[in-house]
This record gives C-alpha cells, structure tokens and sequence, in this order.
C-alpha cells in the first residue's frame, strides 16, 4: 500500500480510544491507526514502533490463539512521509470529540498500522461495489464472578455492568442506565438476545455503533450524546431488508426493521465463520456460575410474570460470543483474588527490576507468552510464577471484555450464494456477511490498582443507593435502624 501517495484528503477521521486515533481511506477497505500521547510526554520513534509492533505481535500470536484466523485482524506497521502525518492531523483535529483532545496524534515518528477497514466485509471482494451495513457491538462481560475470593454476595448476582450502569449516570456520564445486560446476549437464548440488543438499540451508549458504507448512521458521537431515533435509523435500513419498497410507512414500518435487524445480528452472532479451533485452550466450563443477572430487566420481567428460572440454551462452540467468553473468563479469581497476587508480583519486581523483561510484562508478546497462558492451575504454591501467570491470564480476560464485535452485511443476491459463503437470511433479503472482533490491545499491567479500586467504588454504590431501595426488605430494615447505631467489640 503506497499510502506517501495519497492524498490527505483522502482520509477522513474515524474514530479513537484512550491510546490511539484512527483515520480511514474514503475508496480503499484500510485504515490507519496512530497512537497519542499526552502533551509535552511524546514518546520517540524508537518507543513508538516498539509499542507498535507489541500490538501486532499481541494480536498475531496470542489472540489469534483465542479468537481464531478469520476474527482478528492484526494489522502490519508502515511507516509514512511526516508532512503527511501532520497534514492528516490537521484535516482530522476539527471532526474530534472535545474529550478526546486531551491528547494528540503521534505526529513526529512516521509510524501507524495499517488495518481493514472493519466496517467494511473481509472475506468476498464481489461486493465491494454494493451497499455495505455495518454493526459494532461491545459485549462487555458476559458472566458472573464464580470465585470464592468474592467478598460481596452481590456479585454473585448481579453482574459488573449492570452495577457499573449506575455509577456511570450518577457521575453524569450518562443520562439514564440501559436495560442492556450482557448475560442476555451471552445466553445463547433467542428471546434473551433479541431483548439485549433491543436493549442496546435504545441505549447505545458506547456499546453499539452503525455504520452505513463507512459512515456512522447511529450511536453515540460522544459522551450522553445518545438521541435514539429509530425511524431515522429505519430509514436508513429499510431498502437493505425492504428492497422492493412494498412496505407502509409508519410506526410498523419501524418496528418491523427493527426487528428484522435485531433478527440478522442474532444470527451472524450465533454463526461460526472460522473452521479453525481457537487454540489449546481450554478454560472454566461456560456453566460454571450463575447463567443470569437478577438486575437484568429481562428477568426482572420473567419474575413478574411468576417465573423464577431462566432457560439457558447455550452458545454454540465456533461463534465468536462463544470464544469471548472462554477468553472473559480467564478471569477465575476476580480482581479480589487477582489484587494480592498483582502484589506479589510488584514486590518482587521491587527487588529484582532487572527482572520485568525476563517475566515477559511489556512483551514480547509472543508463542512463549502465549504458551505460559495455558497454566490453568489454581493451587497457590506461594511462587511469583504462580502469581504472573494468572496476572497475564487476567490482563486477557480483561482484553476480551472491552473487545468489540464488527458484523458487515452486505446483500447477496440468490443466485451468488454459495457454501462458502456465509448467508443470512430475513422475511425479504438475504446478506453475506463477515463476522471480525478489533479493539485486542492488551490491557496495561499498570492498570489493575485502578481495576481493583473502581470495583469496590461499583459494588459500594451499588449496595448503597441501589440493591437498599429495590429491595424492601432491606429498605425497611434501613428505615426501622435509621436512629440505631451499632458498636462492635472484640471478643
């Protein structure tokens, strides 16, 4: 790809993260991807590549072991002309979102990845010319802590996102909680998904993005930016499943998109497009724990109505939901158990600093990194090797729940489909599709102090301004003590 001969004109800004900013090509299926930094803390080009080539080398020989060949898509690293860079900078710096200009665009090494564009399909160039829809979905985590180092019997119930959900609107970053709980869409039942991804279609948040031959048609622009307006999304969808135009105009017409849509992302996400196994691993049994989360709305619902047990029909083996959530749950002894281990490993480094390459924390992400992953043991022999091995099993489950889901669906005509074509079919169209996950980089090891800090402040406000006024009980318990002051003595 001979990107010094393009145009800056030709790229348009994309989208970014916390780490990295990302420009696409308007003709061409690519993407570049560059890292930012804070001002006046610009890294070299030296340390620029490094960082680069750890994210390529992460996604080439560790999550590829997870996810599979045709899921993730590492990228390469290419280096570009400087006035180009700095160009594109200032052509993309009007289109960013005030709160991500707390850090600039790498602009001084020369150095991105180069990607596929995810918003476009992967696997069939026959279609490039025809419209393209694209879904992205973050999952978040899709299970409930089965570790006994658990200190809240709240977490048993009621899963992570959930709890986060409420924290996040009380610190105002966003307006109202979804009634999106991802147990729902991990569940593998039918009318569990569909009311997830309802549920994700009213309340996008950050957790849901359509695009429109590359263009964002529906989602969040930005924090609280979150104005649900389904008959203009359903305009935009209607000749994608109604392509004779025969359908009326109208809230029905609405709903009945809607619906179709909801329909089509159920069941790429219960597809498997990868023949290959992901890897040697071989994690906790998807049964083990609680399959529900007693604040989902959808079973909320289900306990008005006077039943009380959720049916579980399970994931298939080769989706991608299926290999997320084996790679989610890596995380076997929740940040409550991980957190004196992530200790022990920092007190040694304290001792011995030489000692961080040889152990592998900042990479290289490699075979030997990912083999010392498959030590599923969980008898504590007291070693730092013990300790490592479930911090770097943590770092990954941590990945995988802040991955996002790309679908690309494009319209297939029936007499182009074929077995080697994934196909999905709805009332009025049928759509090849590709199925890929992005958003793999490994999560900081510097990072878990604030994990295990900010999962005391969810569970605390949680059980303090929530799980209290759902549950009479305990309201009317709080209320009849209000004047009561309990002392506690050693015995």
């Amino acid at each position: 790809m001979e990107v010094e001969k393009m145009d800056e004109n030709e790229w348009k800004y994309h989208g970014e993260g916390n780490q990295s900013l990302v420009v696409s090509h308007c003709q061409r299926c690519v993407v570049l991807r560059f890292l930012k930094s804070p001002p006046n803390q610009n890294k070299t080009p030296e340390e620029i590549l490094h960082h680069l080539q750890n994210i390529v080398d992460f996604g080439k020989h560790v999550m590829k072991q997870f996810f599979g060949e045709n899921y993730v898509h590492h990228g390469e690293i290419v280096q570009l002309p400087l006035d180009f860079v700095r160009q594109l900078c200032l052509k993309i710096q009007p289109e960013r979102p005030e709160s991500r200009c707390d850090k600039d665009m790498d602009t001084l090494s020369g150095y991105a990845m180069c990607l596929p564009n995810l918003t476009r399909l992967q696997t069939y160039r026959f279609v490039e010319h025809r419209p393209i829809l694209c879904i992205e979905i973050k999952p978040k985590c899709g299970f409930i802590p089965f570790s006994s180092h658990v200190s809240q019997e709240i977490k048993h119930k009621v899963c992570r996102y959930c709890m986060h959900q409420h924290l996040k609107v009380a610190n105002g970053k966003w307006k109202r909680p979804s009634k999106y709980c991802p147990l729902d869409l991990f569940s593998g039942n039918k009318q569990r998904m569909h009311f997830a991804l309802k549920s994700l279609l009213q309340e996008a948040q950050n957790n849901l993005k359509i695009f429109k031959n590359g263009e964002l048609i529906y989602g969040c622009k930005d924090d609280q930016d979150c104005v649900s307006d389904w008959n203009e999304l359903a305009c935009h969808l209607k000749p994608f499943f109604f392509p004779s135009n025969g359908l009326v105009s109208g809230p029905h017409c609405t709903r009945t998109i809607v619906k179709e849509l909801i329909h089509v992302i159920t069941m790429t996400l219960l597809s498997s497009t990868d023949a290959c196994r992901a890897g040697d691993m071989k994690t906790v049994p998807v049964s083990q724990g609680r399959s529900y989360c007693e604040a989902s709305a959808f079973n909320k619902e289900l306990v008005r109505n006077g039943k009380h047990k959720l049916e579980s029909s399970g994931l298939p083996r080769g989706c991608l939901l299926y290999k997320t959530l084996q790679a989610q749950m890596l995380d076997t002894l929740d940040i409550e158990g991980l957190y004196p281990l992530y200790s022990r490993v920092e007190q040694y480094l304290e001792e011995f600093p030489e000692e961080r390459s040889t152990l592998q924390i900042d990479g290289p992400y490699n075979e030997a990194f990912y083999e010392k992953l498959l030590d599923l043991s969980t008898e504590d022999d007291g070693t730092v090797a013990f300790a490592l091995t479930k911090v770097q099993q943590y770092r990954i489950a941590m990945t995988a729940k802040d991955c996002s889901i790309m679908i690309a669906l494009s319209p297939c005509l029936q007499d182009e489909c074929s077995e080697q074509r994934p196909v999905v079919l709805t009332s009025k169209s049928r759509f090849t599709f590709s199925v890929s996950v992005l958003d793999l980089d490994l999560k900081p090891y510097e990072s878990i102090p604030h994990q295990y800090k900010l999962d005391g402040k969810i569970v605390n406000y949680y059980l303090k301004n929530v799980q209290a006024k759902d549950d009479p009980v305990m309201s009317n318990i709080f209320k009849e003590n209000e004047d009561c002051t309990l002392v506690l003595h050693k015995v």
